[in-house]
């Protein structure tokens, strides 16, 4: 019995095992959570930069009597010509998908479906560009393919931040770092949690030199990551379910009923749309009258069919929007529609995490917020590396 007392008296406390796991997640997703949040950074601006990088390929002058960077709302006819004159063109063909301008001096983007590739590898998708107003090619690139020129910088950075340049089983590692994000925020809360007296939680915020850059680094460290840890588990709980959607299935869940997963079919399978592009515009033009149409992707098969993305005043989510209309490509019926701005519940949830994540809830300020956030991963890594050699030492 004695020894049992022995025993369980000298029970490493929970604040041991949380500072093992934060010190180990640390070290270990240190270096790419770094490179997460730097180029996170720079991709909160990523439309503008491309756009000022590749003027070329993705500026055009704007339609006469509006100004450059006007909201635009292009016609589904205008969309029509354009895949017409792709697809009788031998070098373009039939795109997947046709991504709209969104303002004044943008142009159609057409992506190309990527050919089957290993999981480990990063899939490359074509991009051709069309001036809206003259339907002319104005170049084209590949999208995912990694290289520093400036048409495709902006392309890799994305790739590093959401795929680690690795495809599927990039998706999987970056999941993996989501819930190391998450653990290393929780943990570290729970250690630097002071005892619930006046002395002691002013001492947990205290930062000041003393002529020891390794205990400047560990206040720095213990009192900024007090604030920064809901952000870190946020962005880590979104990082995770952008990738992996079903390992936190259960947590989102939680907020109310979800709905029906799975893709829709067609009610019909016939040989060849019966709808053209245009038409199938129209029927999700007339569930949102207002809205702009942001994004068209075509059936691949019999089976499927139109998606249509639009963005409605007042959704949080900028550029294309979350608003998915699914058009049926045999008779033009509207199969399934999805609008953010009436979800509830976990839905609701879903639609919302992006925004966050990006900034982009909250507008321009949102945004130059998150670009200030990127770095805060390298600056704990910093600070806590400081701190861990210095322990090693003594």
């Amino acid at each position: 019995m004695r020894n049992i007392l022995i025993y369980t008296t000298n029970l490493p406390s929970m604040k041991s095992y949380a500072r093992l796991v934060h010190l180990w997640t640390g070290l270990i997703f240190g270096t790419i959570l770094a490179l997460q949040g730097l180029t996170g950074t720079v991709l909160s601006w990523r439309h503008e930069l491309d756009r000022v990088l590749n003027p070329g390929l993705l500026h055009v002058a704007p339609p006469a009597g509006m100004q450059d960077g006007e909201s635009l709302r292009v016609s589904p006819a205008t969309a029509q010509a354009a895949l017409d004159r792709l697809a009788a063109d031998a070098r373009y063909g039939r795109p997947n998908m046709l991504m709209f301008p969104e303002t004044a001096g943008d142009v159609f983007i057409a992506w190309y479906r990527p050919a089957p590739a290993p999981t480990w590898t990063q899939g490359v998708t074509r991009q051709v560009m069309v001036d809206p107003a003259t339907l002319a090619v104005t170049g084209e690139r590949n999208w995912g393919e990694p290289g520093l020129t400036r048409a495709l910088l902006m392309p890799t950075l994305f790739h590093l931040h959401r795929y680690l340049m690795a495809g599927e089983g990039g998706k999987v590692v970056v999941a993996i770092e989501g819930v190391a994000l998450m653990l290393a925020a929780l943990s570290g809360v729970i250690v630097w949690w002071p005892r619930m007296a006046a002395a002691a939680i002013r001492h947990a915020f205290t930062v000041r030199y003393g002529g020891s850059w390794p205990r400047l680094s560990f206040q720095l460290h213990r009192a900024a990551g007090f604030f920064i840890a809901p952000l870190f588990v946020l962005s880590g709980f979104s990082g995770v379910q952008f990738n992996k959607p079903d390992w936190v299935a259960p947590a989102i869940r939680l907020a109310g009923p979800a709905a029906p997963a799975g893709k829709v079919l067609n009610r019909s399978a016939p040989a060849q749309p019966g709808v053209t592009p245009a038409a199938a515009l129209e029927r999700a033009q007339a569930q949102f009258p207002l809205a702009r149409i942001s994004r068209l992707t075509l059936p691949a098969s019999a089976k499927q069919p139109y998606e249509i993305r639009v963005r409605q005043d007042g959704e949080l989510r900028q550029g294309d929007g979350a608003t998915r209309i699914s058009v049926d490509a045999g008779d033009g019926t509207v199969l399934r529609v999805s609008d953010p701005l009436r979800a509830t519940g976990a839905e609701s949830l879903v639609s919302t995490l992006f925004p966050l994540h990006t900034g982009e809830a909250f507008g321009l300020a949102g945004r130059a917020f998150i670009s200030f956030y990127g770095l805060m991963p390298l600056a704990f890594f910093i600070t806590g590396l400081v701190v861990w050699i210095k322990f090693r030492r003594k």
